[in-house]
């Protein structure tokens, strides 16, 4: 079942696997526009210890296109989050 569309003013964050499981939600809303380097420091906010035990390690999607959090690149670093936009949290596949 794909997620609902954000409400006004949000955009979608999707969860997958262990960012699945810490924040016990497969999506939720957050408000809009957000500056994509401020991300991380507000999901840790909302979810402690999030930052060190998924996002240090994850993969990040924008409207389907991967985007470096913690970069020096300019185009991505003042990439802002708008409204309507669907982030994805995707941590690292481990295989056994």
């Amino acid at each position: 079942m794909a997620p609902a569309k954000a409400p006004s003013g949000h955009f979608s964050i999707l969860y997958f696997a262990a960012a699945s499981t810490l924040t016990t939600k497969s999506n939720e809303h957050l408000p809009a526009p957000l500056e994509a380097r401020h991300l991380f420091a507000k999901l840790e906010e909302k979810y402690p210890g999030i930052k060190e035990k998924v996002l240090s390690s994850c993969a990040v999607t924008v409207n389907l296109e991967y985007v470096d959090i913690d970069t020096e690149d300019a185009e991505q670093a003042d990439l802002v989050i708008k409204e309507g936009d669907e982030v994805a949290i995707i941590p690292p596949v481990s295989s056994g």
